[in-house]
């Protein structure tokens, strides 16, 4: 397919779209001056639409709590989605770019900023472009991405169904890809994430009389360390991870603690391997419980789905996408496009910021240039018949 190249005009509105949303990131669901942003942009494609094609041919819709969608409608029998997801971390940012995040500790660490700037970007292009698509096209904005899987929301809604959207696109920025690069791969690509909490309950005891009580923090610290000596076992048979950020144990130097938390995430992509990790992590936090006379409680969140790129949609953009990369080996990383891939044949792409600064940090940052790389990538996406 010929190459679409964008135009300075194009390059200028992805800058401004990004940098204006980059001022204003906002949490999970309550989203209030992101939607009032990308609403008041698309009402204004929307108007564009209706004079050129009549009121019938587009409309912005929300289906869900906190989400927004527009449905370009060209009459054919099926129709292409492509997400973008709104919602920011709660990092406080330490760049010093003149754009900076005008809410204190809220940031788009993650290039939700980015993501969201190219679709809007792409209402603009198929405004332009509205006689020469194939096919309808629902463009959706979707919540908590970071938190409890917005994507969700939105295919529960119904909305793929009443729009007859059967294949749905995404991207989202990577620093380890080279600048304006575009990688995938066919079948697994990102990894299950599962938050896993394990609860451990002892005895508290002056440290002069350890043998009157049951060390939660002992308990805690060597059914972590073998728990990561298993999981390095797991990795031997296929891509797993178990990493923990958070251990809080006891309250005092001198006393035996009573009571340690770890928290971390468990990522897999098979669902063997999951319900296999589970199940022995679980086992083991127990058995170094009663080795120190104390209980646990262990819980894994149902947290996301492997996302896992259709093959036969994957093909058809492979073929395409001119440069498209392909990874060697699926990422450990968890992303709520895994639900649109369970619901409909999906396809996720990571499109390279060439910085390196890791997703989610305080410093995050990219050159808004190669947003123009994943417009033009959409721009054929939508034009597979």
């Amino acid at each position: 397919m010929h190459d679409i190249p964008s135009s300075d005009e194009e390059r200028a509105l992805l800058t401004r779209l990004r940098r204006d949303l980059h001022r204003i990131p906002e949490l999970d669901c309550d989203l209030p001056k992101t939607l009032a942003y990308i609403r008041a942009e698309l009402e204004g494609v929307e108007q564009d639409i209706a004079a050129r094609h009549g009121a019938d041919a587009c409309r912005i819709f929300s289906p869900c709590e906190s989400s927004l969608c527009m449905f370009f409608d060209r009459g054919s029998k099926h129709a292409t989605a492509v997400r973008a997801d709104m919602d920011a971390l709660p990092v406080t940012e330490k760049s010093d770019v003149e754009f900076a995040s005008c809410h204190k500790g809220c940031m788009h660490a993650c290039g939700h900023d980015g993501h969201m700037s190219m679709v809007l970007a792409l209402a603009r292009h198929i405004a332009d472009s509205f006689d020469e698509l194939p096919r309808s096209i629902l463009l959706v904005f979707q919540p908590a991405e970071e938190t409890t899987g917005g994507a969700r929301f939105i295919c529960e809604s119904g909305v793929f169904e009443e729009c007859g959207v059967d294949r749905i696109f995404g991207f989202h920025l990577w620093p380890d890809l080279e600048k304006g690069a575009i990688a995938s791969r066919q079948g697994g690509l990102l990894a299950a994430a599962s938050e896993s909490t394990f609860t451990f309950h002892g005895k508290a005891a002056h440290i002069a009389k350890a043998a009157d009580g049951a060390d939660a923090l002992e308990a805690g610290a060597r059914f972590l360390l073998d728990a990561y000596a298993y999981m390095d076992e797991r990795r031997a048979e296929e891509p797993c991870l178990l990493k923990c950020g958070v251990f809080r144990s006891g309250d005092v130097r001198n006393v035996i603690s009573s009571h340690t938390r770890i928290e971390g995430s468990l990522r897999t992509f098979s669902e063997e391997m999951g319900a296999r990790t589970k199940r022995d992590l679980a086992l083991l936090a127990r058995i170094r419980a009663e080795e120190a006379g104390c209980t646990v409680e262990t819980h894994f969140a149902d947290g996301y789905p492997p996302v896992v790129n259709d093959a036969a949609l994957y093909r058809l953009a492979a073929e395409t996408l001119d440069g498209l990369q392909e990874l060697p080996e699926p990422l450990l990383i968890g992303e709520d496009f895994a639900f649109y891939q369970r619901h409909l044949p999906g396809v996720f792409f990571l499109l390279g910021t060439g910085t390196g600064i890791p997703l989610h940090a305080d410093t995050f940052d990219f050159d808004e240039s190669i947003l123009a790389a994943g417009l033009n990538a959409y721009k054929k996406l939508i034009r597979i018949p």
